[in-house]
Formats: C-alpha cells, sequence, structure tokens
C-alpha cells in the first residue's frame, strides 16, 4: 500500500473530540484528522515523532491526516482506513500463503441484514470470510496485542463469522500488526475478557487465526512476517 505523497514529519502534542490531534511542525501547531477510534492506548504521548499525509483537495476542512506514530523508536501505523488497503495489496500479490490459491477477491461483502465482511475470497472449491483487525498495542516489549479497548464489534463479528461458518464457509480473522517491533501477539484478555472467551469458543468451532506484522518505508506500508499467536 502506496502514499499518495510524501509524509511530513511532526510532534505529537495532544488528541481530542476523537477525531482530533494537534501537532508540532516546526514551530507551528497544526490540527489532523486522526483517523482511528480506538484508543491508541499507549501511543498518545506528548512530543512522540509522528508522520502526517496531506490531502490535495482544496474543499477539505482538515488538510492534514495523522499515519504513523513513533514508540520507543519504532514505527506503528494508526490510520485504520489503510488497513484493508494493506491487506488487499496483500491477497493480491500473493504475500499470504493460506490464500494462494485464491481465484477472486471481493471487498466488504454483505452477510445477513446487518453484517459486512472485509473480505470474500473464492477459488474453485471454497468460499472465505475474511475479517481484518488493526492491531497497535504493545503493553510487553515483542508483544502485540488486541483489542485496546472493548470491542462489542469485535464481538458480533465472531458471532456472524460462525454463521458463515454454519452456512459452508471457511472464516478467518486476520489481525494486521501495524507494527515492525513484535515478535509474537497476543488477545488482551484484561482488557476484554468477554471477546477473548468468545475467540477461544469460536476457534474450536473452525474459526482461523492469522497474525501478520508490517514493513514500513517512506513509500508505504506492507504486510511482512506471519507473527506467532500466544494462547
Amino acid at each position: 500500500m502506496k502514499f499518495k505523497n510524501k509524509l511530513i514529519s511532526g510532534r505529537f502534542k495532544k488528541r481530542y473530540k476523537r477525531f482530533f490531534v494537534d501537532v508540532k511542525i516546526n514551530s507551528q501547531v497544526i490540527t489532523a484528522h486522526c483517523p482511528n477510534t480506538g484508543s491508541m492506548f499507549g501511543l498518545l504521548k506528548e512530543s512522540n515523532k509522528v508522520w502526517l499525509s496531506k490531502s490535495n483537495n482544496p474543499n477539505r476542512k482538515l488538510k492534514y491526516t495523522l499515519e504513523i506514530i513513533e514508540d520507543n523508536k519504532s514505527k506503528v501505523g494508526v490510520n485504520t482506513h489503510l488497513t484493508n488497503k494493506i491487506v488487499l495489496h496483500a491477497l493480491q500479490n500473493n504475500l499470504i500463503k493460506d490464500f494462494n490459491g485464491v481465484l477472486e477477491i471481493k471487498p466488504e461483502v454483505k452477510f445477513g441484514p446487518n453484517t459486512r465482511f472485509d473480505f470474500l475470497l473464492k477459488d474453485k472449491k471454497t468460499k472465505t470470510f475474511l475479517e481484518v483487525k488493526n492491531v497497535t498495542l504493545s503493553r510487553k516489549k515483542d508483544i502485540a496485542e488486541f483489542p485496546d479497548a472493548v470491542t462489542t464489534r469485535g464481538l458480533k463479528h465472531i458471532t456472524e463469522l460462525l454463521k458463515a461458518s454454519k452456512k459452508g464457509y471457511k472464516i478467518f480473522i486476520l489481525y494486521l500488526i501495524q507494527r515492525d517491533d513484535c515478535k509474537s501477539f497476543r488477545i488482551a484478555k484484561d482488557i476484554d475478557p468477554d471477546y477473548a472467551n468468545a475467540l477461544v469458543k469460536a476457534v474450536k468451532k473452525k474459526l482461523n487465526i492469522l497474525c501478520y506484522d508490517c514493513k514500513f518505508s517512506s513509500k508505504g506500508i506492507k504486510l511482512n512476517n506471519k507473527i506467532k499467536l500466544i494462547k
């Protein structure tokens, strides 16, 4: 996934009203859009280095968008609007071995009256629903965690994936770790025990779990290595 424009670096000041962040660029403080509804636990430290993109749209109120925060000298992608684009690029370029035989990729597919899954994948024999979760949290060195807050939406997706399984679909959740400093991944049971318990039960009912980290460059973000799941 490539950035449209070269990123601009600055220093984080504060986040407010959920979707706004103040960033200091040289001697100027600007307000940027924060494209992440999560808590971003542990990342919002004043003076942390950040990278922003600038929109070319003259009608856009906030010209800048927060893309990356540096945490303990490691880059963390916080723009959740890019998550599915990173995974789509990986699917199209056969970077996920579990889906190398996929012949058709459909994003944002409706299932039931109130649910959309991130991807429907088809090969000659099977149909697969793939739901993607963005991961930024790391409270212990080398370990990524999800979620960073209670996730009723995530719980709903587990329930709906199990319904899809009963209808003959293969089901996957891919945890995309938008960090480059973690060697393993685990569910943050203390933050959302209901989600953790539901996931354990769902795995016993044929839910497949994938975990990948990301590689950052000045040009973009790319799915990188498969990460070990700690149960």
